[in-house]
């Protein structure tokens, strides 16, 4: 056990791979949002809001990869972890500015943008923050302060910017600006606030953890400043709980009712050729879609009853008898369920293709950055 022991300590020992003071150098030199930073901030938030307005995953991460918007927020946390007030105010101040910048620029990129978006998924995700989120900020942040603090920084920060994704709610919130809706707005800031917040506190422990050096501060100023970090920290933490809290509800009544169709595709003469789960609504609804014979009304109660051995209530069921008929021919059906089908498997192969040429397009761009850094490392490397 002692053994074991001595070689986890050696394992996690920083002491030799640490560099406090080049740290705190290089987190304040990134924080003033002046001059070059300005524009290329603006440019990262338009490319991240093309990339959203035509749904391409590849130009998304190309924008956050290019944004300097860590800066403000690394500071913020080393300002609190070292009780250095004035690094605070300036981190915060720019932390504003960027955020005021990010969002001028997204909003008349949407205004002026010929593009409409039929199917805003990746902006309709940015919407509903979850306890995830603050898992997700909190271990990036963490990385990302060791990835500051260390001697010989790697690529560590590109995965940050990456996973915690700042840049597509801000876009998102551009977006609401822009065509006023206001679930948008609040959604998608809240989720940026809750990602900028969570950075900053992970960047406040690892500080506090690596022993960095602390300004001068008496007690009340300290006192202060744990209790504005308290406050602040509870009401990030507990909407996003309800809100993840609602998204596992969501999750569990639609595998539930995936398996309540699965489990009655046929109901004596009639079948379910379709079903669709409403998750957008407080109240979540599974409609289903009948085929075949009508449904009499004892059936359907059976039916119901069913369900809620699948933890499904009788009023979150729909029934469409559209295309049921009372004098029942299977010959129709059949050419119906066809036709449904038929159309389904044009829309999937449609889809695919749309995905296959986003596919190309990024493995293209991925072969001529790797041949790009091929080159550079030659010449690099020429005597």
């Amino acid at each position: 056990m002692n053994r074991f022991k001595r070689y986890l300590r050696h394992i996690l020992y920083l002491e030799d791979d640490i560099d406090r003071a080049s740290a705190a150098a290089a987190i304040k030199k990134n924080i003033a949002f002046r001059g070059p930073n300005v524009i290329i901030l603006a440019c990262a938030i338009i490319i991240a809001a093309v990339g959203l307005n035509v749904n391409s995953i590849p130009v998304i991460i190309g924008a956050m990869l290019i944004s300097p918007v860590m800066g403000p927020i690394i500071g913020w946390g080393l300002g609190l972890g070292t009780n250095d007030t004035e690094l605070l105010k300036t981190s915060i101040k720019n932390f504003m500015v960027m955020v005021v910048i990010s969002i001028v620029a997204a909003s008349l990129y949407f205004l002026i943008s010929p593009l409409r978006l039929n199917n805003p998924t990746e902006l309709l995700a940015r919407t509903r923050p979850t306890i995830y989120d603050v898992l997700i900020a909190l271990f990036g942040g963490t990385a990302g302060m060791l990835e500051h603090s260390r001697k010989e920084r790697g690529t560590v920060l590109s995965g940050v910017a990456i996973a915690t994704a700042l840049m597509p709610p801000l876009c998102t919130v551009g977006y609401g600006i822009a065509t006023l809706k206001l679930n948008y707005i609040f959604g998608a800031f809240y989720l940026f606030l809750i990602n900028s917040f969570f950075i900053a506190m992970a960047t406040f422990a690892v500080t506090k953890f690596l022993g960095f050096e602390s300004a001068e501060a008496d007690e009340v100023h300290r006192r202060r400043n744990r209790h504005i970090a308290t406050a602040v920290l509870l009401v990030m933490l507990v909407p996003s709980i309800i809100s993840a809290i609602g998204t596992i509800r969501d999750n569990n009544f639609a595998i539930n009712a995936e398996r309540f169709v699965q489990s009655n595709k046929t109901i004596g003469s009639s079948y379910i050729f379709d079903h669709q789960v409403d998750l957008n609504g407080r109240h979540q609804t599974l409609d289903l879609y009948l085929a075949g014979e009508a449904l009499d009304y004892t059936t359907k109660q059976v039916l119901l009853r069913n369900a809620q051995s699948y933890g499904l209530h009788s009023d979150q069921i729909i029934f469409h008898e559209e295309a049921a008929v009372q004098n029942f021919n299977k010959n129709e059906v059949i050419r119906d369920l066809n036709s449904h089908y038929l159309n389904t498997i044009q829309e999937l192969n449609k889809r695919i293709t749309e995905l296959e040429v986003e596919l190309a397009k990024y493995k293209g761009a991925e072969k001529a950055a790797e041949k790009a850094a091929s080159v550079g490392d030659t010449v690099t490397h020429q005597p």
